[in-house]
This record gives structure tokens, C-alpha cells and sequence, in this order.
């Protein structure tokens, strides 16, 4: 045609209208990106035509090229880097140097895909992402706890009177167990901890990894996925994913005093922390933390004064000693910790490692043993002609957790290659101090080595990873080893009926176990800079129960100039079995069976176990759904909001106490060996657990002669049993519970449901505040039989109600308010106050309705069961900053 006609032909390609009249008068434009401070190439960098969908991204050799109008305006943008914007003005030639931007870098996640870091908002699926700073500014001591003051859908509380979980504390995501929470440090998976929490606290029955053994001084920042992720990362990340990324810098040195008291007078502590590092051979880098903490014990415990109930009666002893002479609180602890990170250059790769040792040693508080409980004929504890007081038993702890992983990574023939191999070990040995053992006689120490539990694992990776264009493809492999030890005690520790308060573990309770398993994995995804969509899927083959096949679907959309995301993901997920559940035996000296008395646990393979007809464990199973949105309303004020829905099908949990009944198995196990209950492992319940997570943040408000900032983060999660309880055959018809409405409430009420963090924080000149407060919803503790099997007894032996109000008890929401307080004495020195729980708040105290089980007679004066944020009260603390 010879006259000239404007063309304007449009066609629609996933739901978008593209104008072809763009690919007219257009000439070519190439170039290559590189970092302005290093030299090095820049891949994946995004290159626009501003004010269309227009573009293209940088190669794996950071060259690019690209159509566009000889007046259009490029925008160059990377995440970590400045975004620069440049006039083609008729050029063929644009070369461009990135500056970093450590602001905007401070908003990048790795976690939750496997290509390129992305920002916070740009992440299809969602996640949370908090520097060490701002771990810190909550004045917590530990890792765990910093994290349940700064992520709303995170518990984690410190337990007492409940041997080690005193010593670990279970933390989880989403109510789900510590078990569903994958841990990775520098994205390699953290080996497991050696215990299994089988006391009565949340997380009963679970193996979580040991957060406590991550030192803060170590961490550059944590970033959570708060979605499932196994089709990624394998077995454990059915709740989601917490990585921790190490320091990297060499220019800094941080050197931290700090101590702390409550206003009770007890639970004093103080520690220093260290970080360095410094340049190694060319661009190669190490950096090194230290750190020491001495805890002392706290103690909130009841004063029942009449101990009728169970154990004996009133008489001069508890009128002289009301509290019973219990402890009740957190443990004595000391800590040691070293951890390194480092990288060098080495041609086109770089070689890197990390690890560390963190040592604890700790010491919690039994039951007291009161002298009319058990005596003392042979003058262990008293002198011929003195009054007899009792004693109360300690349980001492010495845990090691060691990590250490080596790798190198870098381009091989177009593809990003990484091959490591991480290993990780934890251990923990137990001591019961001031006991004894009374088949002994005046033979019987009071000190007793009681045996002790370790895992380790090796994991192997080889990842690979290819960008053309706009789509991406990885591929990877793991091969993992597993290794579960139980060592038993000294004989002084468990013959008879061992030693009082904690029988040591018997050489009949030693495992070595080992296991291996290889995982497979392909990663797809296609992202222009609007849209993405990504697929991923795994087969895993575990040496123990089979196979497994995992996939993961999501999708983004980003709008209004990329200011609006919304985002989805499907996946599939599974959990093995822990070698400790399969294999963990022991007895404990617990309540059960309305006495204070010997429990057994018998693992998996027992023949007591096959002969009750119990299942093999198996695998548990898990459809995961989120969907959600992230806005950025206007220069620093971002908004996320994301539902998900998670099921989780044969759930491997604790079963409840199974004591003499009409089943003629267990009374036989019960008989031969002298326990008055016994508990097992099971695939026990199906479970569905749903809620939303909402997120807003406000920072870098101009305000008077500083800037104002303003948070506020909410999770409302519900968990409820689906189905019916997964009972034995036999067991079944024989009536027994084997997961009652206590251990069904510690998974469906034990947590709250509802938890609100909100900060308000202010700088200054070289003052800065921060006033935060969480909200901690109301938890449930329920009564195991509710008199359906037997009423709990009363005072003189009489029958309580049965009335389900009787003995359940709802604790009430509570608002936690913490006030933080910075002041920078000099460029080298800030000196910080901080005031946890600023108001004093406690829980609800306990209502027992003469129930000697829900608050063990008046011993405990707060839940122990089900625990909101512990029971410490107010905490006052310092801390002086050196940084050079």
C-alpha cells in the first residue's frame, strides 16, 4: 500500500491489550549493566520502556538489547540497586553502572523461591523480613523470643518444671508444632534438635530445631515464609520457613554489654556479645561473632499450704512451707557461643562457609520432694536427730548444637551452579542433682549422670539454576543422612525405680539409628515483570517408610506501576516421621493416673507396641493454600494482607496416658515393667488450619525534627480436628482415648488464635524510642476426661462435678507493652534501656476446683499447659554498644 496508515492492531494475550504499533519506528538498543562499586556484570537486571509493559532483562553475561522509540525514556532497576533512568536520544549504545541502594537492599528475601532475590512486595508468595536491629530493639535474650515479638503468627514461650523442654522451648508457625517449622541458615537446612518434647507443655510430642542456638550477634537479618514449601526444600516445611541470613561485613566491629533483672528482684542476667570481620586474599571475606549469657533462675510459684490431695496430708511441714518449697520459673542457664561466615573468590566461583558451636548449660527444677512424700531413713538428706525437710531434685542439662557447611558456587557454561555439603549436630546430656535412689539405701549418691539424646545430619546439595529471558529453570538434588543415639546412665540412675524425679535411661533405651533419604527437584517460572507464574516439583525417597511427590503452583500479578501485587500458591507437602518418634524410649516420673508415678514411652518398633496392633508411622500429608495481596499505598506505607488454609492429614503426635483398663495387652505391658501408664507415637489425627495475616507498615515519617515510624502486624489462626480420632482396633473396642481432650486441646487451643503486634518508633538526633505492644489472644486448657471416665477426685476423696466449666479454663487476652530507649553517647558508644512488659502483666491465674491435675495441688499458680507469653513479669534492662 502506498499511502500511509497509522496501524493500530491490538491482541489479547493473557487478558492484556498490546498496542503493535509499538514494534513500528523503533531501532535496536544494547548494552551491558555492571556494579559502579566492583566492575562485575549485573544478571537479570530489568530494563523498561517507561510508561509501557515494554522490556527486557540483562544476560548471564549482563548484556542486554532491546527495541524502543528514539525519544523513549529506559528504566534500569535491580533489586539492591538505585534504579537509574536514561533518554535513548537516538543512541544504539547505552552502557550502565548500578550504585547499591542498602535501604532498599535491606527489603530483599531469598526464601520462597529458588532464582533471583526479590523485594518483600514483589514476592509471589508472602514473607516477612527483619533485620538484627530490629530483632534486638524487642529486648529478648534469645533468637526464638525475639521472633515471637516481631512475626504474628510465631508462639514461642519458656517452660518450667517440664525436665529439658525447660531447657529448649518449643516454638512454632501458625500453631502448627515446632515439628512443621523448616529452619536454614545462609538457605541450608539446620539439623533438628536431639529432644523430643514429651512433657506437658505445647509442642508435646514434637522435635523443632533449637533456635536458642543461633546466636543474634551472627545474624545479619530473618526472613520468614509464611508458606508451605516442601515441593522446594523437602520434609518440615508444611507451616513455612524461617532462614536466617549471617553477616557478611568487613569494615564494622559491634561490641554489646548488657544486663537485666526483673522487678521481683530474680532472674538476673548479663552477657557481651562480639562481631567482626575482615577481608581475606582479593574481594574474599570472614566474619566472626562471640557471645556469653549467665541467667539466673525465676520462680512464680503457688502456695497451696494444704497438700491433701494424692500425696499425704496437712501437717506441720506444709504449714511451715506453704509454697511446698517449689521453684517454679525459668531455669539457671549459661552460654557460650562462636559462629564464622566466609567467602572467597576463586576465577568465575566463589568458595563459602559457615558454622558455629553453642554450648548451654542449664538447671531446671522437679517436683519437691516434701518429707511426708518421700522419706529419708538413711540420712541422705538429713543428720540423725535433725527434723527432716525434704528436697527438691534438679534436672541439669549440657547442650552442644554444631553447624557447619562448605560450598562453592558459580557460573558453569551459562548455568548458576551450587554444590555444598552442611552438617549439623545437637546434643544434650542430663544430671539429676540433690535426688536419690531408694533401693540404694545409704549407698545411694545425690548426683546422677542420666543419660542423654543426640541427632546429627548430613545434607548434600547440588543446585542449578539458568535464566533466558523471562524464564527461569532450576534443578537440584539432596541427599541427606540422619542419625538419632540414645545413651543410657550410670546403673545408679535407673535400677529399681531409679532415681527420684527423673529415672535415668536405661541401657534398654539405647538406639543408634540412621537413615538416609535423596530428594529430586525441578523449578519452572516465567516472570515478564508484571506476571509470574512458577511451578515446582520434588520426589523424595526415604530409606525407611518410601516415596513421596510434592508440587507447588504460584502466581503474582503486580499493577499500578507496580505498586499493587496480588499473589497465589497451591502446593502439596509432606513431614517424615522423626527418628526420635519412631525410635525414642523412656519413663518419666509424672502425673498419671491420678497419683504422682512411672510412666513408660515405647517407641515404634517395640515388640509392646506391635503386640497393641499400633501402625507403622507413616509420612503425614498436606494441602497448602495462600492467596493475598501487597500494596504500596504511598512513599513508605506498604500493606499486606494473605489468607491460607492448611491440611494436614496423619498428624504424628503423643498419645495420652493409657493406664490399666480391659484390655489385657496393656495390663501385661503395665506389669512387666512397673509403670502405672504407657505412651506411644501414632499417626493420630487429621487436622485443617486456616486464618489470615495482615501487615502495615509506616516508616521514614517526617515528624518535628526526627522521623516517625509505625507498624502493625495481626494473625487470627484456627485449627480444628477433622475426622475421628485414629484409635487401634483393639484399643478402640476396649474403650481407651488414646488422644484425649487435653492433647486434643494443646493442638487446637494451646496457642491463640488471634495475635496483634503494633510499634511506634522515633528518632531523633542521636535519641530513639520504641513503644510496642502485643496482643495475645485468649488459649483454652481442657480437662483430659472431663468426668466422661472417672471424675477427678476432691478434697476427703469426694467426687467433683462434672460439668465441663468445672475444669476447663479459658485464659484471658493480654496486652504486653515493651519500651525501648536509645541514646548515642558518642559516634563509637550508644547506651540502651529497655522494659519489657512495661505494666506487669501475669496470666489468668489457675481455677481448680480442688483438681489436683490442673495445677498440681497448688503448685503451679499460673498455666503451665498452655502458655500465652510466659510468667516472668516486668524485666528492666541495659545495654552499652561499642562499634568501631
Amino acid at each position: 500500500m502506498k499511502k500511509k496508515y497509522y496501524l493500530k492492531t491490538c491482541l489479547m494475550i493473557s487478558g492484556f491489550l498490546i498496542p503493535l504499533s509499538l514494534l513500528f519506528g523503533q531501532s535496536q538498543v544494547s548494552g551491558s549493566v555492571t556494579d559502579s562499586a566492583t566492575g562485575e556484570v549485573l544478571i537479570g537486571v530489568t530494563i523498561k520502556i517507561q510508561g509501557t509493559s515494554q522490556g527486557t532483562t540483562t544476560d548471564v553475561s549482563g548484556n542486554y538489547s532491546l527495541s524502543a522509540n528514539s525519544d523513549a525514556i529506559l528504566e534500569f532497576s535491580y533489586i539492591g540497586y538505585k534504579t537509574q533512568e536514561v533518554a535513548v536520544g537516538g543512541q544504539t549504545s547505552i552502557n550502565i553502572s548500578l550504585e547499591e541502594d542498602l535501604q532498599g537492599l535491606s527489603e530483599i528475601v531469598i526464601v520462597g523461591g529458588r532464582f533471583r532475590p526479590r523485594s518483600v512486595l514483589s514476592s509471589p508468595v508472602p514473607v516477612d523480613n527483619i533485620s538484627a536491629a530490629e530483632l534486638e530493639s524487642t529486648g529478648q535474650l534469645s533468637l526464638d523470643q525475639m521472633i515471637n515479638f516481631k512475626v504474628q503468627s510465631y508462639n514461642a514461650t519458656q517452660q518450667t518444671v517440664s525436665d529439658a523442654t525447660a531447657h529448649f522451648n518449643p516454638a512454632d508457625l501458625r500453631g502448627l508444632g515446632p515439628s512443621r517449622t523448616l529452619v536454614l541458615i545462609n538457605g541450608k537446612r539446620k539439623n533438628a534438635s536431639a529432644l523430643v518434647y514429651i512433657n506437658d507443655t505445647p509442642g508435646k510430642g514434637e522435635v523443632g530445631v533449637d533456635m536458642q542456638s543461633i546466636p543474634i550477634e551472627a545474624i545479619e537479618r530473618v526472613e520468614v515464609l509464611r508458606d508451605g514449601a516442601s515441593a522446594q526444600y523437602g520434609s518440615d516445611a508444611i507451616a513455612g520457613v524461617i532462614n536466617v541470613i549471617l553477616k557478611e561485613n568487613i569494615d564494622e566491629t559491634n561490641v554489646n554489654f548488657y544486663s537485666g533483672i526483673t522487678s521481683e528482684g530474680d532472674g538476673f542476667n548479663y552477657g557481651f556479645t562480639a562481631n567482626t570481620g575482615f577481608g581475606i586474599f582479593d574481594d574474599g571475606f570472614v566474619n566472626v561473632s562471640t557471645g556469653f549469657k549467665e541467667q539466673e533462675r525465676t520462680d512464680r510459684g503457688g502456695e497451696p499450704g494444704d497438700d491433701v490431695l494424692i500425696l499425704g496430708g496437712t501437717n506441720a511441714w506444709t504449714e511451715a512451707n506453704p509454697d511446698l518449697g517449689m521453684t517454679v520459673g525459668q531455669p539457671d542457664m549459661t552460654t557460650f557461643d562462636v559462629f564464622y561466615n566466609a567467602g572467597i573468590p576463586v576465577n568465575n566461583a566463589e568458595v563459602y562457609s559457615f558454622g558455629g558451636v553453642t554450648y548451654r548449660n542449664g538447671k531446671s527444677f522437679a517436683l519437691y520432694r516434701a518429707p511426708y512424700w518421700v522419706d529419708d531413713p538413711n540420712f541422705i538428706f538429713h543428720e540423725s536427730g535433725e527434723t527432716y525437710e525434704g528436697f527438691q531434685p534438679t534436672f541439669e542439662t549440657d547442650i552442644y548444637d554444631r553447624t557447619f557447611s562448605l560450598g562453592i558456587k558459580g557460573e558453569v557454561n551459562g548455568w548458576d551452579v551450587d554444590l555444598s555439603s552442611t552438617t549439623g549436630s545437637n546434643s544434650v546430656e542430663y544430671n539429676i542433682g540433690n535426688s536419690l535412689n531408694e533401693i540404694m539405701g545409704v549407698e545411694s549418691p545425690t548426683r546422677f549422670h542420666a543419660g542423654g539424646y543426640e541427632f546429627s545430619n548430613i545434607v548434600n546439595n547440588l543446585d542449578l539454576f539458568r535464566k533466558f529471558d523471562d524464564i527461569s529453570l532450576g534443578f537440584g538434588s539432596e541427599y541427606r543422612t540422619e542419625n538419632f543415639i540414645t545413651t543410657a546412665g550410670e546403673e545408679a540412675s535407673y535400677i529399681g525405680e531409679g532415681t527420684q524425679s527423673f529415672p535415668g535411661l536405661r541401657p534398654s533405651n539405647e538406639v543408634n539409628k540412621t537413615r538416609y533419604n535423596v530428594g529430586f527437584y525441578s523449578d519452572i517460572e516465567y516472570d515478564n515483570g508484571m506476571f509470574l507464574i512458577g511451578g515446582t516439583a520434588r520426589f523424595e525417597k526415604y530409606g525407611d517408610f518410601g516415596d513421596t511427590f510434592n508440587w507447588k503452583l504460584n502466581s503474582r500479578v503486580m499493577l499500578m506501576d507496580d505498586r499493587l501485587t496480588l499473589r497465589t500458591s497451591a502446593s502439596t507437602g509432606f513431614r517424615a516421621p522423626s527418628l526420635h518418634q519412631i525410635y525414642l524410649s523412656n519413663i518419666q516420673t509424672l502425673i498419671s493416673g491420678g497419683t504422682v508415678s512411672n510412666q513408660a514411652t515405647f517407641n515404634n518398633h517395640s515388640p509392646a507396641i506391635r503386640e497393641l496392633k499400633v501402625p507403622n508411622l507413616k509420612e503425614e500429608e498436606s494441602f497448602n493454600f495462600t492467596a493475598g495481596l501487597a500494596i504500596n499505598l504511598m512513599e513508605n506505607l506498604d500493606v499486606t494482607f494473605d489468607y491460607y488454609n492448611i491440611s494436614v492429614n496423619d498428624r504424628v503426635l503423643f498419645t495420652s496416658s493409657l493406664a490399666a483398663g480391659s484390655d489385657a495387652a496393656i495390663n501385661a505391658i503395665l506389669a512387666t515393667y512397673n509403670v502405672t501408664s504407657i505412651k506411644f507415637f501414632t499417626n493420630a489425627v487429621d487436622t485443617e488450619t486456616k486464618g489470615v495475616d495482615f501487615v502495615v507498615s509506616y516508616d521514614n515519617l517526617e515528624m518535628g525534627s526526627g522521623k516517625l515510624g509505625f507498624n502493625l502486624a495481626a494473625n487470627y489462626n484456627k485449627t480444628s480436628i477433622e475426622g475421628k480420632i485414629k484409635t487401634p482396633t483393639d484399643l478402640d473396642n476396649a474403650g481407651y482415648d488414646i488422644f484425649d481432650r487435653k492433647e486434643q486441646s494443646r493442638i487446637v487451643s494451646a496457642r491463640p488464635k488471634t495475635k496483634v503486634l503494633v510499634g511506634i518508633f522515633y528518632e531523633m538526633g542521636k535519641f530513639n524510642t520504641i513503644l510496642s505492644g502485643t496482643h495475645f489472644g485468649k488459649v483454652r486448657w481442657k480437662h483430659a476426661n472431663n468426668g466422661l471416665n472417672g471424675a477427678p477426685l476432691g478434697p476427703g476423696g469426694s467426687a467433683l462435678p462434672t460439668n465441663d466449666k468445672d475444669y476447663d479454663q479459658v485464659f484471658s487476652a493480654k496486652l504486653i507493652t515493651d519500651l525501648s530507649l536509645a541514646y548515642k553517647l558518642s559516634d563509637q558508644a550508644t547506651l540502651g534501656i529497655t522494659i519489657n512488659n512495661l505494666l506487669d502483666v501475669y496470666p489468668d491465674e489457675i481455677e481448680t476446683q480442688g483438681d489436683f491435675v490442673t495445677d498440681l495441688g497448688g503448685r503451679f499458680k499460673y498455666p503451665w499447659e498452655v502458655n500465652q507469653f510466659g510468667f516472668m513479669g516486668r524485666i528492666i534492662s541495659g545495654k552499652l554498644n561499642f562499634k568501631f
